[in-house]
């Protein structure tokens, strides 16, 4: 009887040791001629192991706490001192019939919906149109919020670009791309190249920890994609030393994040000239280092050069193909930004984050619009108006 799970815990064993043999397969990872032996450390010259990786788990780790204290004490305090103000929101009235709608079926009710949900709670169709706008508004994050996860971010952001450049600045292949294919796969590993890779690898993993508790956007799903073609593409071109193309990859990518923000968090202390501003450094820089530097001549190069001097293999499409889905997310990005820039037009004043949820107000809305005419309608019917109302208003006042 003992000899079942003996032969499954053998069997799943064998599966698992041939799926690791198939997938560290060296016909996949290099070109033909080269292997895993290539990358062993000799000569007093040492080389990126896969091993090397599980570094970023504690240090994520380490990022996730430092992000807590930082929220609480830097970010709290440079809030204050840029004046970041939180609008009082007036809370939705306890009911259980609109609370059941709101939490099972729909936050935005239908206008039939709105008059069956009138009749069963005894609240007129705006009383419940402004009662859904009012819960819809308590669960959007507040501004302090917002302005805690950008100011982090910019911080991040900000160090990892200059450390990136520090660490690039003196790199022949950051002037002449196809320097960082030379003497391909056995590339030396700097201390700084170490570092740079493990604490940006870190950092994204804290991100994908952290995405279900932060501010939720419209584009939450292409923020998942991102962040997942991230760390596949670090953890890839580390695995087989694509080192040098990394490096690039990863400074191409702080150069601009760090702009957004700032302008972000400009944006939320209400600073909106400086928002501005900084949103025009940031598209420009964005547009240059996103569609202009990063597939012209970093894809150019990984695409087009490596094949000059190894036929193509398994690994040259696995790292082009998370570049292009990188370069996709771009051209979606950008698509975003140039609608916040329309708000650069005459009579425009203000750049909001298109990808954020906006505030409701109780006095005016677009959904009232119908209500209202259809009461204005039903008191024109059913008596006599003094100054556009019916005499007899059922004691309606306008702030309610």
């Amino acid at each position: 009887t003992s000899t079942g799970p003996l032969f499954g815990q053998c069997l799943s064993s064998c599966m698992l040791s041939r799926l690791c043999e198939w997938f560290w397969n060296e016909r996949l990872w290099f070109p033909v001629g080269l292997g895993w032996a290539d990358l062993q450390d000799r000569d007093g010259r040492t080389y990126a192991k896969g091993s090397d990786l599980w570094v970023t788990l504690p240090i994520a780790l380490a990022f996730l706490i430092v992000r807590q204290i930082f929220e609480r004490t830097v970010a709290l305090q440079l809030a204050s001192l840029m004046g970041v103000k939180e609008k009082v929101r007036v809370r939705a009235t306890p009911n259980p019939t609109l609370e059941s709608y709101f939490c099972t079926t729909s936050k935005h009710p239908a206008q039939n919906v709105v008059e069956s949900l009138s009749k069963q709670s005894g609240y007129s169709e705006r009383q419940v149109q402004r009662w859904f706008r009012r819960r819809r508004n308590q669960e959007r994050p507040n501004q302090l919020k917002k302005f805690k996860e950008a100011s982090w971010r910019f911080t991040f952001y900000l160090l990892a670009f200059l450390a990136g450049l520090g660490a690039l600045i003196d790199k022949p292949w950051l002037y002449k791309m196809q320097e960082m294919w030379k003497g391909f796969p056995t590339l030396t590993l700097l201390p700084s190249q170490y570092w740079y890779y493990m604490i940006e690898l870190g950092f994204y993993i804290s991100l994908l920890f952290s995405v279900a508790s932060d501010v939720k956007r419209k584009d939450f799903k292409e923020q998942i994609v991102h962040h997942v073609a991230t760390i596949l593409l670090i953890s890839f071109s580390w695995c087989v030393n694509y080192i040098r193309a990394g490096t690039l990859i990863m400074l191409v990518h702080d150069a601009s994040d760090y702009l957004l923000e700032s302008a972000k968090m400009f944006n939320y202390a209400g600073w909106r000239k400086t928002c501005n501003y900084i949103f025009i450094v940031f598209a420009a820089v964005f547009f240059i280092t996103r569609l202009v530097i990063f597939p012209f001549w970093i894809m150019h190069c990984t695409w087009v050069y490596p094949v000059t001097i190894y036929p193509p293999f398994f690994g040259y499409y696995f790292f082009n193909g998370l570049l292009m889905v990188l370069q996709c997310l771009h051209i979606f990005w950008f698509a975003l930004i140039l609608r916040m820039a329309v708000k650069f037009l005459p009579g425009n004043h203000i750049v909001e984050d298109e990808r954020s949820d906006r505030e409701e107000t109780d006095d005016s809305s677009e959904e009232d619009e119908a209500v209202q005419k259809k009461e204005r309608w039903a008191k024109t019917k059913n008596g006599p108006l003094q100054n556009g109302h019916s005499l007899s208003n059922n004691n309606h006042r306008k702030t309610e």
